[in-house]
């Protein structure tokens, strides 16, 4: 039986520090993308898919999103456990929103709209590896359930993209959420990795999708190789004031990598140019050559 979809939710509460330094000075969802901001393409495929309500779950630099309740009529929802949670902390903000819903991430570009108004039963969707892969990888049984999620595969179905979750696996998961989200260890735990360990209570089908359908960008090198125009320049106030000190174009500015102290914050990024690399705080502003 086809359930009539109730809304969506889209989960833009993370701080994405892989995706340094762009997610430093503004959140990933925000980031145009081939001359479209990321969330604001997402929430007009919804819309034009006829989904009644969106509901947009906010934490790191949450003024940043206030003119989507104006320009797009959705709901804010502020998940205040953002830097101490990993995204069942977002779930758990939403949890009185979830009925018939799409779960999405806000950082995903979807090449053509893979969201309908009815769908027939919970899913999540997946692109195929070839190959060997460190995503997180499914196995389904004859009738397309969801029978093992491990991760790091090959020549496998992964998970990447959205999800739907009918009413009665919304109340499923959310039974299981509140029992255990009390436990210290379920704080560092993807919601993903709750539906793994439940598999047997959570009915949930792949859907499979062309490799060109999806796409999520974890780093500017990613999005590089996307759109283009990233190559030479990014709108990050940073990267140009980095590229500007040391006479290079940004286009040389390649391998970012995020660095955190002791407490697991973010402090700055390390990157590569000319062979050479290079370290640059953020708070600070001290650039300095690793030797």
């Amino acid at each position: 039986m086809n359930c009539q979809v109730d809304n969506a939710i889209i989960m833009a509460a993370g701080i994405s520090s892989r995706f340094a330094p762009l997610s430093y000075e503004k959140p990933k969802a925000l980031i145009p993308v081939r001359g479209e901001i990321l969330i604001e393409r997402q929430i007009e495929q919804l819309q034009d898919a006829e989904i009644p309500e969106i509901i947009v779950i906010v934490g790191y630099k949450k003024e940043q999103f206030a003119y989507l309740k104006e320009k797009y009529g959705v709901l804010l929802v502020e998940n205040p456990e953002y830097i101490t949670r990993n995204n069942n902390g977002s779930i758990y903000a939403a949890r009185e929103y979830l009925h018939n819903s799409y779960i999405c991430s806000a950082d995903n570009y979807f090449s053509q709209n893979p969201f309908e108004k009815e769908v027939d039963e919970s899913y999540y969707a997946a692109l195929y590896a070839e190959g060997e892969t460190k995503e997180w990888c499914m196995e389904s049984d004859n009738r397309g359930f969801i029978k093992s999620v491990h991760i790091g595969g090959k020549n496998a179905w992964y998970m990447l993209g959205h999800t739907f979750w009918s009413a009665e696996f919304s109340q499923t998961f959310l039974k299981i959420l509140e029992r255990e989200y009390t436990l210290p260890e379920t704080k560092g735990k993807y919601w993903e990795n709750l539906f793994a360990e439940h598999l047997h209570e959570l009915p949930m089908k792949i859907r499979k999708y062309p490799n060109d359908m999806i796409y999520e960008f974890d780093s500017l090198d990613e999005l590089r190789e996307f759109d283009t125009k990233y190559k030479t320049f990014s709108g990050s106030f940073i990267l140009q004031e980095v590229s500007e000190y040391l006479g290079c174009s940004e286009s040389d500015i390649s391998e970012i990598i995020p660095f955190k102290n002791s407490e697991g914050i973010v402090e700055g990024f390390l990157f590569n140019i000319r062979k050479k690399k290079w370290k640059y705080e953020y708070e600070t502003r001290i650039l300095e050559e690793i030797l």
